[in-house]
This record gives C-alpha cells, sequence and structure tokens, in this order.
C-alpha cells in the first residue's frame, strides 16, 4: 500500500503554496459527539446497562464515574443544538446510545422514552436546517450482550441489524446520512478486552470479530438499500479509523511492518468492501494461515468469508467514512507478544512522534497534516478514487479558550484536504471532532477536544466557545483556508 506524493509539505508548519483553494458549494462541514461521551443519564428513563457502565462502575470499581453525567446532553441537547447554529454547520455527526433504546439489546423491549429523546435531538436539528447523521454503534455495546460473547458471537449480527431495523423504522424519513459502526478495529479491540465468554481466545476472537463486524454492516446495508433507500433517498457507510503510516527507516523490516499495519488495522475492513475482488487482503490470510498452521492448528484462526458473504459485504458502502487525525512510524514489535494474538500476528510497534512534530495534549497525537493528504491519494489509487466523508478529525489541549494550536491544526489539515481535492480525491465533507470536550473514555475529561470547553464542575456543564470555534465558523462560511487567521479580541 506504498504511495508517491506528488507535492512538497513543510511538515505541520505552513501551506505549500499561497494559491487560493475553495471548498465548492454542497461540500458539507460538520462536528460531531458520540453518545457515552456526551450524554450522561447514564441510568435514567429506562436505559440500560452499557459495557462502559460496567466498566467504569462493577471493573474499576468507581463511585461516580464521568460518564454518569458527562456533559449532560440528555438533558441539554438544545444547547448543544444552538452551538450548533453558532458554528453555521451543515451536519452534527452523533452517535445513538444502543441500550438507551433497547435496554436489553433485544429489539422485543423499546425503551420509548429513549425513542423520543433523539426524536427530540433530530427534530430540533432539523428546525434550524442542520442534517443529523447519525452513528449507530459508537463502542456502547449493551451489556446483555457483552456478557454473550459481544461481536465474538455470531448471533450478534442479527442483533445488530434488529437493533438497526428499529432505528430506520423510527427515523429513516428524517435521517440521510448513517454510519452503522465507528472504528471497526477499535471495537474489535475492545471486545476482545471485554470478553468475559472466550477470554482465554486471543488471536480469534480478534478476527471472529472483524468478520461479524462486516456482516452486520453488510447486511444493515443491504436492507436500507431494499427497504428504505427508494422512499428516503440516504446514504450509509461505517466510519475507520486511518491515520497515515510510515517506516521509522529505510530498513526493509521497518517497511514490511508498515504495511502489515495497514494490511491489519485497515485494509482487513477496507478489501472486503471497497476493493475489486473483495475478501480480506491476502498478506493478512497468508500470515495468520501460515502462523495458524505452525501453531499446530488444522485451520486458520482468520475465518474465511463465503462467495455469498464476499458478495453481500462488496460495495455494501455509498461512502468511505474516515476517521483520521496524525501518522504514526512504525518498527516491528520488540516485546514478546502472546501465541497467538492479533499482535503477534501483524508484529508492529507504534512511534508516535519526532522531535519536529508539534505535540497535543493527547500523547499519541502529533499535527502532520500531509498524512491526510497521503491517506486520500492512497485510498484513491487502491479503490479506485472512492466517495469520502472525513467523519473524525480533531486536536487535544489542556482546559482554556485560547487554543491556537487546535486552529492551526483545523486550517492545515483542511488546507491538506483541498491539496487531495484538487489531486482528484471524491471527498464529500468534514466532520470535526468534536463539537465540545467529553469524556475521551479511559482518559476521562482530562483530554479537551472540543471546539466549546464544557465546565465539568457546573451541574449544568456549561458550555464555552473557544477561539478555534471562530476560525472554524469562518472556514465554513469563507469556504477558504486563511493562513494565520485569528478572530479579534
Amino acid at each position: 500500500m506504498s504511495i508517491n506524493t506528488k507535492k512538497t509539505f513543510v511538515l505541520a508548519q505552513g501551506f505549500p503554496n499561497h494559491k487560493v483553494r475553495r471548498f465548492q458549494d454542497g461540500f458539507l462541514f460538520g462536528t460531531s459527539t458520540a453518545a457515552y461521551q456526551v450524554e450522561g443519564a447514564w441510568n435514567e428513563d429506562g436505559k440500560g446497562e452499557s459495557f462502559w457502565d460496567y466498566r467504569f462502575h462493577v471493573l474499576i470499581n468507581q463511585t461516580h464515574p464521568p460518564g454518569d453525567v458527562a456533559c449532560n446532553s440528555y438533558h441539554y441537547y438544545k444547547r448543544d443544538v444552538e452551538m450548533l447554529r453558532e458554528l453555521g454547520v451543515d451536519v452534527y455527526r452523533f452517535s445513538i446510545s444502543w441500550p438507551r433504546i433497547l435496554p436489553g439489546g433485544f429489539r422485543t423491549i423499546k425503551n420509548e422514552a429513549g425513542l423520543q429523546y433523539y426524536d427530540n435531538l433530530i427534530d430540533e436539528l432539523l428546525k434550524y436546517n442542520i442534517q443529523p447523521m447519525v452513528t449507530m454503534y459508537h463502542f456502547d455495546t449493551p451489556m446483555a450482550l457483552q456478557h454473550l460473547g459481544g461481536w465474538s458471537n455470531p448471533s450478534f449480527v442479527d442483533w445488530f441489524v434488529d437493533y438497526a431495523r428499529v432505528l430506520f423504522d423510527r427515523y429513516a424519513s428524517k435521517v440521510k446520512y448513517w454510519t452503522t459502526l465507528n472504528q471497526p478495529d477499535t471495537t474489535c479491540e475492545i471486545n476482545n478486552k471485554a470478553n468475559y465468554v472466550l477470554k482465554n481466545a486471543t488471536g480469534a476472537t480478534d478476527y471472529l470479530c472483524t468478520k461479524h463486524v462486516l456482516l452486520a454492516h453488510a447486511r444493515t446495508y443491504r436492507m436500507y438499500e431494499k427497504k428504505y433507500k427508494k422512499k428516503y433517498g440516504g446514504s450509509v457507510g461505517m466510519s475507520t479509523a486511518v491515520n497515515w503510516v510510515e517506516p521509522f527507516t529505510n530498513s526493509s523490516e521497518d517497511v514490511e511492518a508498515a504495511e502489515r499495519y495497514k494490511e491489519f488495522t485497515y485494509g482487513i475492513f477496507f478489501d472486503p468492501i471497497w476493493s475489486k475482488n473483495g475478501d480480506f487482503p491476502k498478506l493478512v490470510k497468508d500470515r495468520v494461515a501460515k502462523k495458524s498452521k505452525e501453531q499446530g492448528l488444522v485451520r486458520s484462526r482468520l475465518p474465511s468469508l463465503s462467495k455469498e458473504e464476499i458478495k453481500l459485504i462488496k460495495g455494501s458502502s455509498d461512502f468511505l467514512g474516515l476517521n483520521h487525525y496524525t501518522t504514526y512510524l512504525i518498527t516491528p514489535s520488540e516485546i514478546k507478544h502472546k501465541v497467538p494474538s492479533f499482535i503477534d500476528d501483524a508484529n508492529f510497534n507504534k512511534k508516535r512522534t519526532r522531535d519536529e512534530w508539534t505535540k497535543s495534549h493527547s500523547s499519541w497525537l502529533s499535527m502532520t497534516p500531509e498524512g491526510l493528504y497521503k491517506v486520500c491519494l492512497l485510498l484513491n489509487k487502491r479503490y479506485d478514487y472512492p466517495p469520502i466523508l472525513i467523519t473524525e478529525n480533531g486536536w487535544s489541549t489542556d482546559t482554556g479558550l485560547q487554543d491556537p494550536s487546535r486552529s492551526k491544526y483545523i486550517q492545515h489539515y483542511l488546507n491538506s484536504l483541498l491539496l487531495a481535492i484538487e489531486e482528484g480525491t471524491k471527498v464529500i465533507g468534514y466532520i470535526h471532532w468534536s463539537l465540545m470536550d467529553n469524556v475521551q473514555w479511559m482518559e476521562g475529561t482530562s483530554e479537551r477536544f472540543g471546539l466549546y470547553e464544557v465546565d465539568f464542575d457546573s451541574p449544568e456543564r456549561t458550555r464555552t466557545a473557544r477561539e478555534s470555534s471562530l476560525v472554524y465558523k469562518r472556514i465554513i462560511q469563507k469556504r477558504i483556508i486563511e493562513e494565520g487567521w485569528k478572530p479579534e479580541k
């Protein structure tokens, strides 16, 4: 998956030239959040327990986990929409909490209060001409289903399709943009760690999850295509994390490790949907089969896709959802990993930064805008110019309303996107992560990704616009990037 780029970047420091490039009319600008990270109300109005509720309350035994209240968007969603209006966005990407509307995970018991909450949010968005974009699944598995093995259980595919049908029946007339799952690689990593039923099956549950995610996505897409698309004209895709990676050195070992990273983390999800032949990448199939044989197994730990399954999955997206943040430098792993395991199969190590890269408040995130350009060109070459929607891209800081590094990040990454568009990339829109500070999973509220700062000590979780929100607002209004522009104080 190597690629040669045509343009030269000054790494995270400036623009390659001063040509004015413009986002075309119809290009979608938006922001995003996720249910567990902002909603709160973790046990109100009939909501069921999610894996994250269980993890913090039971496994970690926290008395008051930050996600219990989070940003309190369950009660202050109108303020959220007000902020979206202030920014002037076209679309708001949010996720629906599966256990909020189906407390036990199954469609047999629906929680009307939860369904009504999303009706209210969607109606409030449409009232101000903001298009809702719904993510069906953003890591918050109903705990009742996790106890049954979660995504490793083949029945989870049916459970997910049943859940998706509830969403389509209720909201398809109002929602035109859908993502089935957010970051399937992370989904499977979380599922593997949370798998109490198959806790000793590392190197197997990862791949079972991968297959079941693809089948759940594809069957949901085909269901929408058959029953809802003609009537409502919406679009369905899946959001996958694709950070640019390069070998740490020019050694063959580092080059091969970088290729393994690409194939095992996102090629394994993209190829079945977007490649001409479908199916998993050859490198992944060959490597897991070889290692499985060496480990004395009769068949590969990577489950095969039948001809019917390949046909079902191939082409099952209207757009390629892309979550992109940064660049990693890859070497082979120097750690002796458990055998068998996914990381032993893939054998890579992420070195996260160079000294000259601008660092964020998150250890894993550096400012490397040329990576977005390179990712777009790679996807163009490999999948013949697919329609791309940037579903996440963002920057973390500490607290405070003055956030020049986030403003710089937005300007540089959007400029890289314009350069990619100039090279023929078909980009539908750009959705910034995140509308406001939120609960960053295990990091709590220590990493601030918001265009709006949230006061987590306030009962109302008061939201206040950061400087970067004005920078992003101006880009949306002008549809151009003005290098170094800052709002007047």
